[in-house]
């Protein structure tokens, strides 16, 4: 399997939208290459599970380690384990159906898929890479774009909260890179496999640790870092709301977990305390701030500020069980928030209001679109059967083998906020899509497009299956979080 196909494909199906005439070839360019994209992905999953049936128990598949930049020790080094093959699986699934839902953008067409795909290809790029400083260059390709489609395509303080993104993102980005210098500088190599059989002495850990993880945690809606999720979610464009929170902030936890946790476990179990100390804080403080919304976008930002946060935890508590509920979280989070904003999306593109208080009874006249909205809102409350319910349960059930008091204690007031989701989550569903309708103009309204629906089900299919047979996606990343146990386990013994 060439891994970097991944980065080809979005590659040369953006340089080729670029050259279309007409709404129409453009999208159709960007969903046959999203579509491949996806089968790729597919098939990248098959042969994988092949190659672990049939014993190879590397750490990393289908590496590919070539030299980039000789004297500075840089190489293009991309290989896959378990947790980057649910990435990459999220991130198809994610484009494929932002671009459906985008299905009938007339504003500067051509630019605005030009910029998803290139995205997309950030994000495959970040995903695969195994060596520090190309998996920085893969994470600073999605920072730009993201500014540009808030900026051009947005709504409401567009400019305001893309230029707010675009600087906390690049804020995040610097310490991300003082952090990676420091890794190099102490190892003299990028390559993340190699670094990971090095001992980088605690302090050299201690002193570069905050800056890796708080750098990536940003983008991940780390407390108090997170304050451009909720505007930036709330300005940008369907497609975008769904890349940002369905994707974007993945890199973030992904990065937290494989490179500032993975690469330096001392350091990681001795801020653990402050870790899991900000990772309750955004929980609760998430939750409650979602209840003080009336603008759905910001109700859901303001989630997923929460539900990032059991990632953080997961990552923190350092145990395996809470390790694979935060890979899981950030799977599901990604489907279930993606499926969020689509739902919001459709709803705005006929009412043009997101307002609670001016929707109502839209379940009498756009049945498919509210059911998709009930879903995302039931997935989100943790019901189960769905993924969001595997993850969270995974998240609280490895915190709590931490036997540390304090961490007991945080798990407890993290399980606590369950509660305050579902009240803000069914109130929400209950006004928007029950009732009467309150405005008769809503009596007019179509129903979901068939691009809709199809962009609706991708997403609804791997919420339904992580939340049925769970067992399927741990198999797949069971491998990759092992091996981040074993290094874990040199400091922190806990199962």
């Amino acid at each position: 399997m060439n891994l970097s196909l991944l980065i080809i494909i979005p590659l040369i199906t953006a340089l080729v939208i670029l050259f279309c005439n007409g709404l129409k070839q453009v999208r159709a360019v960007a969903l046959t290459g999203s579509v491949v994209q996806l089968l790729m992905s597919v098939f990248l999953l098959s042969t994988y599970w092949q190659e672990r049936t049939a014993g190879n128990k590397l750490p990393m598949l289908f590496e590919y380690n070539t030299t980039w930049f000789k004297s500075l020790h840089i190489n293009y080094h991309i290989g896959v384990d378990g947790i980057s093959i649910a990435m990459i699986l999220l991130t198809a699934s994610v484009v494929v159906a932002g671009i459906l839902v985008s299905w009938t953008m007339e504003k500067l067409n051509k630019e605005f898929f030009f910029l998803l795909v290139l995205l997309s290809m950030g994000a495959y790029g970040f995903f695969i890479s195994l060596d520090l400083f190309t998996l920085f260059f893969f994470l600073e390709v999605a920072v730009i774009p993201k500014f540009l489609l808030i900026g051009i395509w947005g709504s409401g303080k567009k400019e305001y909260s893309a230029m707010k993104l675009a600087l906390m993102l690049m804020a995040g980005s610097a310490l991300v890179f003082v952090g990676l210098l420091g890794v190099y500088y102490q190892t003299n190599t990028f390559d993340i496999m190699q670094i990971s059989q090095m001992h980088i002495p605690l302090e050299t850990q201690k002193l570069f640790f905050p800056f890796a993880f708080i750098g990536f945690g940003i983008f991940a809606a780390l407390f108090p870092f997170h304050t451009w999720v909720p505007d930036g979610h709330a300005s940008a464009p369907t497609a975008a709301s769904m890349f940002l929170a369905g994707i974007s902030m993945k890199l973030g936890g992904y990065g937290c977990l494989r490179v500032a946790t993975f690469l330096m476990p001392d350091a990681a179990h001795a801020y653990s305390w402050i870790i899991i100390l900000l990772a309750t804080i955004a929980i609760i403080y998430g939750a409650f701030a979602t209840m003080m919304q009336t603008d759905l976008k910001y109700i859901n930002a303001y989630s997923s500020v929460s539900h990032c946060g059991f990632v953080i935890l997961g990552i923190g508590m350092m145990t395996q069980t809470s390790i694979n509920g935060a890979v899981l979280q950030m799977v599901s989070h990604g489907l279930m928030t993606a499926l969020f904003f689509a739902a919001i999306g459709m709803i705005y593109s006929r009412t043009h209001t997101r307002m609670v208080a001016q929707l109502g009874g839209l379940l009498k006249v756009m049945p498919f679109i509210s059911t998709v909205f009930v879903i995302a809102g039931l997935c989100s409350l943790g019901l189960p059967g769905f993924s969001g319910f595997v993850a969270e349960m995974t998240v609280f059930m490895g915190s709590w083998q931490n036997p540390d008091t304090w961490y007991r204690l945080a798990t407890i007031l993290s399980c606590a906020s369950i509660v305050v989701t579902a009240v803000y989550i069914l109130r929400a569903a209950g006004k928007t899509v029950m009732g009467p309708i309150t405005n008769n103009e809503y009596l007019g309204l179509a129903d979901a497009t068939w691009n809709e629906k199809l962009a609706a089900g991708i997403l609804i299919i791997g919420i339904v299956l992580i939340g049925v047979a769970p067992f399927l996606i741990n198999q797949l990343i069971g491998p990759g979080t092992e091996n981040i146990m074993q290094q874990v386990g040199k400091v922190v013994t806990l199962k």
